[in-house]
């Protein structure tokens, strides 16, 4: 996948989904507002259709210049009917003037001899080939776009579904073999791990990118936003040159990181994109994604310990917790080096929550000598046991899976728990040692009525049944923190504050941790090789 000169600027596209033409023309203009090129007019979405009078209506006057299509329901459209009459309304369109006219390549050459000679002068016929079940190798793809040249197409659009997301760059490169030749490509991989082909088709140098107008008012699934597009990714400043970042994770959708670091990066005039990646296999998305302009990745659940194996080189931090959050490629050589942010965004977090409530001597943490109970050994579980144990904390360990939180323990020099014995940690420990706790909760956090477990991006979700020691074991806490961001206040915050106990909201460690990764990101080479130098 490499970089290539711009020869066209890439269009951003609305879809128009509308059941009634009036409403097609409102969107048009609130496509116009938003910053869209072009529109593309889904006839087979209009519940009735008059050919002549509704395309009358729908063309003429129109603020964008259209795409029309009549997408047949063999092609995942609506229309299910006559072939001959789609044509019909397809050169009316034509006639009237309309810029591109799509046509699916399974009927392309009859409607190309149907227009033979009467192509205006201005016109793009658009040929079309959707998979909605998997992308094809590179070989494949590129005879499709052969196929579809030969045909007479003046744009090649092609749209496959993403398996996996190393599919996608099958086709970023045929889109940049077919730049090269001075061919105008569409392309684009469905599916979430394919949205990438969506965002950085500036990069690569497709046509047009599609952004819808409100969320579910797609045309194909996962099409994002014409804001998100603008306001979040930034579309218009990509570049072949632009590096790409990303939020490496399963699930990633819920993550706030691209509007974060994208801002960020705008804010500094950083010539860089922050992208969701859905990655089922790291060790397979890294090697596949190998280009230097592939530049660097925070990494989340499930992949922070698998991520110490797929790094060259990991950051003595990260080498000792076992778990690395941030991926950064060396430009020198190319080499992935690893570090972990969550340790410093959480801790200084925790501290900053202490002496929030009790003023205290700056240069010795007031984690020294804390009970520090840990819920999760997982990736950040690893990383905050490990941060409270370089502060001084005695550190105590529960998990779902009572060998892992031993193993943790052991590794730290902690004390393992079951979780069924939280409640006299809560109630009998604190008390016995006259200690007052830190709890932190990373990655999981309780749901405080059955004391079952939900993963992190979810939050704490409302309680059916009341807890009656819930209360009195968080008042022995001097500190709750949960790692959990959306929602801001999750329910064990909530049931913490009510307890007169001191919370620290996930949101804190997701801004200083995204600090840290934001100057990793953005360092030049040469403090990169600083920085470096002694792993």
């Amino acid at each position: 996948m490499k970089e290539m000169a711009m020869e066209w600027s890439t269009l951003l596209c609305v879809p128009l989904v509308a059941k009634t033409v009036e409403q097609m023309v409102a969107d048009m203009a609130a496509a116009k507002a938003a910053g869209a090129d072009l529109v593309e007019i889904r006839l087979d979405h209009l519940s009735a259709f008059r050919p002549r009078e509704d395309l009358e209506f729908l063309l003429k006057g129109r603020p964008l210049p259209a795409i029309v299509t009549y997408r047949p329901k063999w092609e995942g459209g609506e229309y299910e009917g006559d072939d001959n009459q789609r044509f019909e309304a397809l050169c009316i369109a034509m006639d009237l003037g309309v810029e591109y006219v799509d046509i699916e390549l399974k009927v392309a050459e009859e409607f190309v001899r149907l227009i033979s000679g009467k192509k205006p002068e201005n016109f793009k016929l658009i040929v079309s080939s959707h998979n909605y079940q998997s992308t094809p190798s590179s070989e494949e793809l590129g005879s499709l776009v052969a196929r579809i040249q030969a045909i007479g197409a003046d744009i090649v659009k092609v749209t496959t579904t993403a398996v996996d997301i190393v599919d996608v760059t099958r086709m970023f490169q045929v889109i940049v073999h077919c730049q090269e030749k001075q061919v105008p490509m569409i392309g684009l991989v469905m599916g979430e791990r394919g949205e990438i082909s969506r965002l950085l088709c500036p990069k690569f140098g497709g046509y047009l990118t599609f952004g819808t107008l409100d969320a579910g008012k797609g045309s194909a699934p996962r099409q994002p936003t014409i804001s998100d597009l603008l306001n979040v990714y930034n579309i218009r400043n990509i570049r072949a040159d632009t590096k790409v970042y990303g939020l490496i994770g399963k699930p990633v959708g819920q993550s706030k990181s691209p509007i974060l670091h994208n801002a960020a990066f705008k804010s500094v005039g950083f010539n860089a994109v922050y992208v969701p990646l859905l990655v089922d296999d790291l060790a397979n998305f890294l090697s596949a994604y190998r280009s230097t302009d592939f530049a660097g990745f925070s990494c989340t659940l499930p992949h922070k310990q698998t991520a110490v194996k797929c790094c060259d080189e990991l950051d003595p931090i990260a080498k000792s917790i076992g778990a690395v959050n941030t991926i950064i490629r060396r430009p020198a050589d190319g080499k992935l080096v690893g570090y972990n942010t969550d340790y410093i965004g959480a801790i200084s977090a925790i501290e900053d929550g202490i002496r929030g409530s009790q003023a205290k001597d700056a240069a010795v943490s007031p984690l020294a000598g804390k009970l520090f109970v840990v819920i999760g050994a997982g990736g950040a579980g690893k990383a905050l046991a490990y941060g409270a144990k370089e502060k001084g904390a005695r550190v105590m360990i529960a998990n779902r899976t009572y060998e892992r939180a031993r193993e943790l323990a052991n590794l730290i020099g902690g004390h393992a728990l079951m979780l069924a014995e939280l409640e006299s940690v809560g109630l009998t420990l604190g008390k016995s040692l006259n200690l007052k706790m830190i709890g932190f909760y990373p990655n999981i956090c309780s749901n405080l009525a059955t004391m079952t477990w939900v993963q992190w991006s979810t939050g704490c979700r409302p309680s059916i049944q009341p807890m009656h020691w819930v209360e009195q074991a968080l008042r022995s806490y001097a500190v709750v923190f949960d790692a959990v961001y959306t929602p801001k206040v999750t329910r064990l915050l909530r049931e913490a504050s009510e307890s007169g106990t001191t919370v620290v909201s996930g949101v804190e460690m997701f801004i200083r941790q995204a600090m840290r990764q934001f100057e990793l990101f953005t360092a030049p080479e040469s403090l990169m090789r600083h920085i470096t130098s002694n792993l």
